[in-house]
């Protein structure tokens, strides 16, 4: 079974990646893994505070992945895998990657304007040495045009 890799985040990018990974995994006969990642804490407080605001941004990205999961169970009838892990968004997710070798592949959304985007740069530089295919959905389709390429 094909298992697409998605990473989301609150972007407009993530949500059209997912789309595409969903409508692909449906036409495929395969699932979808959802990974939020919670970003590293760049602000240092009091033991207790600090917990709270990762406490808070846990929750955050746990509701995100979780109402994502919910549109694609929605859709097509499958439920799919959901990570929530924190730390540098680059190592989560060549972790994830060598922990889930039967991941088919990680699909990343670009942005429609501007530069791609942190994790699409990385990703696009070393796709040669991921062990699996990297699929870069363009942020300005729309979501016929993700249905007809998935």
């Amino acid at each position: 079974m094909r298992i697409y890799l998605v990473v989301m985040d609150e972007t407009e990018e993530a949500k059209q990646a997912l789309r595409f990974a969903s409508q692909r995994a449906a036409k495929t006969g395969g699932s979808v893994h959802i990974l939020a990642l919670v970003p590293t804490q760049t602000f240092n407080a009091f033991g207790g505070v600090q917990a709270t605001i990762e406490q808070e941004a846990r929750e955050r990205a746990e509701v995100m992945a979780n109402g994502a999961a919910g549109s694609i169970f929605a859709e097509s009838g499958k439920m799919p895998t959901i990570a929530v892990r924190p730390g540098n968004p680059q190592d989560v997710i060549n972790k994830y990657l060598d922990e889930h070798g039967e991941i088919a592949a990680l699909v990343l959304g670009a942005n429609a304007e501007g530069g791609p985007g942190p994790l699409v740069n990385h990703f696009a530089a070393h796709a040669g040495t991921l062990p699996c295919p990297l699929y870069l959905i363009p942020g300005g389709l729309d979501r016929d045009a993700i249905d007809r390429l998935a």
